[in-house]
């Protein structure tokens, strides 16, 4: 049969990006397909109110521990990276001072003792463990899981981050930070980055991974591509081009095709066949199987039954986008912060968390529409340090609000919630900040996610479980990119390692491709 493509891979975020680049700098004959008309996904930025915005948070962690930026030469594109140190800022609801993460571990120890001083020795305990774990996790990220490979890291690592990586998996993530921390001011920010952000309780069992964020810090480091996050799907697509693939932006999938026992192509919305021999769903695993895939194998039939009984859950993340006239304080960093570090802490994300039995509590609340009174805050002003994103005397405002259900009573337009949230955060800040310096903004609620970004009830699906969750999953189209239909392929932050701007899976599915067509990676 003659194709129209060897490869073609479906939505152009950053993941189905870097696969789809990958496959053409590997000889294949690779179509990219994207139903909006540009590519990022939720990792690029737009123009709003005179400025550059980022749709999601745009502090890249686990990106730079991946080869992606120096195999597909991304520098070459226009990627630069701003290093961003401290790399968070955490406080919580109940006024205590804020400390901030360094890149460097002697510097935040210096940091946690001229705030909380009971914490410093805890803080070293918590290290000792976590960071052989983060660095296992990095290593296990860098290709397709298996337990060969795991084990022969394990081993080469002297095997105390896969004691910790088993003996935190089994727990809760706030069991975990509870066992190494005395205060909330310690405990409870941990979680920002952990099960709040996937949407979970803290208390969830099995999420005990989740307490690494801290210890991430210290080993990648947090950095910002220059002109914003949607500069790296910029770069990524420019590779793409170089390696001769074909973007189709405006073009919607509707059938992902079978014919003699495997994939055959897709069907667009117009009524175009385009043939391949494999395809690569970078797009929420319920749509790829139970939307799309017609006339499947008989031997597919358990995997789709199987997503058939999966629950679609809902988003539960908001994020504000502002253009501010300046920079607001934070009453909680001490004053003498600059001085005594030589940064700007506004630099910096800031995490504002609540306890953890509140955060617990607006983890149930999501069912019932509710938001906490005072929920986590996940907040950046990044013209701090990329004054390209606005123009001189502005600056952008990001506010991320956990825990926002995707249905509330009344439904979100009209919705005070969003006013509610920026008076809150006046409450953290100078008074009359808002009042002086707020301009245009704009709410990105759950709802605007599922509309403009296509994000099923407006759910950004990650797979959160590690290394160790890839190697039992009962869904090993998650961890192995393989489906039950040969040919079809899953990549994107469903699948391992999934979770915010990483990019190793769809670099670990490009290799599973070419592995199975035979190719090798260049």
């Amino acid at each position: 049969m003659t194709t129209d493509y060897d490869a073609i891979v479906i939505g152009a975020g950053h993941n189905g990006l870097i696969c789809a680049t990958y496959l053409a700098r590997s000889g294949l004959r690779t179509l990219l397909v994207e139903s909006r008309d540009s590519v990022g996904g939720c990792a690029s930025s737009e123009s709003f109110g005179g400025a550059t915005v980022n749709i999601c948070n745009c502090d890249h962690i686990t990106f730079r521990t991946t080869p992606i930026a120096e195999e597909l030469r991304l520098a070459e594109h226009g990627l630069e990276y701003l290093t961003v140190d401290p790399g968070s800022m955490h406080m919580t609801w109940d006024g205590g001072a804020a400390w901030p993460t360094f890149r460097d571990v002697d510097r935040t120890l210096d940091a946690i003792g001229r705030t909380h001083p009971g914490e410093v020795d805890n803080y070293r305990r918590y290290l000792k463990d976590a960071l052989p774990a983060v660095k296992l996790v990095f290593e296990a990220a860098a290709q397709p899981p298996s337990a060969r490979g795991l084990i022969g890291k394990a081993i080469g690592g002297g095997g105390r981050g896969a004691a910790t990586l088993l003996r935190w998996s089994r727990r809760s993530a706030a069991d975990v930070i509870r066992s190494y921390f005395d205060t909330e001011s310690l405990r409870a920010p941990a979680m920002g980055f952990g099960p709040i952000v996937w949407g979970i309780s803290p208390e969830t069992p099995r999420t005990g991974l989740g307490a690494l964020t801290y210890a991430m810090r210290h080993i990648a480091g947090v950095g910002r591509p220059r002109g914003g996050s949607g500069s790296l799907p910029v770069a990524i697509h420019a590779a793409f081009d170089q390696a001769g693939g074909t973007l189709m932006t405006g073009a919607t999938v509707v059938g992902i095709e079978c014919a003699t026992q495997r994939v055959q192509g897709v069907t667009l919305a117009d009524g175009t066949s385009i043939t391949a021999r494999q395809v690569v769903s970078a797009c929420d695993p319920h749509s790829t199987f139970l939307r799309w895939l017609r006339n499947p194998p008989s031997g597919a039939g358990q995997t789709i039954e199987r997503w058939r009984a999966t629950p679609q859950h809902d988003g539960y993340e908001s994020k504000i986008d502002a253009v501010v006239s300046a920079v607001p304080r934070y009453r909680a960093i001490p004053d003498d912060f600059e001085d005594r570090y030589g940064v700007d802490p506004m630099g910096a994300t800031m995490i504002v968390a609540p306890s953890l039995a509140e955060t617990d509590r607006g983890a149930r609340m999501i069912g019932d529409g509710g938001v906490l009174d005072q929920p986590c805050l996940v907040v950046g002003f990044p013209t701090v340090l990329d004054s390209t994103m606005a123009s001189p005397g502005s600056h952008v405002m990001s506010l991320e609000v956990l825990y926002t259900p995707y249905r509330i009573p009344g439904g979100w337009p009209g919705s005070s919630e969003p006013q509610r949230w920026i008076d809150r955060f006046g409450d953290l800040v100078e008074p009359g900040w808002a009042q002086r310096s707020l301009g245009a903004w704009r709410a990105m609620t759950p709802d605007v996610y599922e509309s403009e970004f296509r994000l099923p009830n407006g759910h950004a699906t990650s797979f959160a479980g590690g290394p160790l969750a890839a190697l039992y999953s009962k869904t090993p189209e998650l961890t192995r990119y393989r489906t039950a239909v040969p040919g079809l392929y899953l990549t994107g932050a469903a699948t391992f390692p999934g979770a915010g701007i990483w990019g190793a899976s769809g670099r670990n599915c490009a290799l599973t491709v070419l592995r199975d067509a035979g190719n090798r990676l260049d």
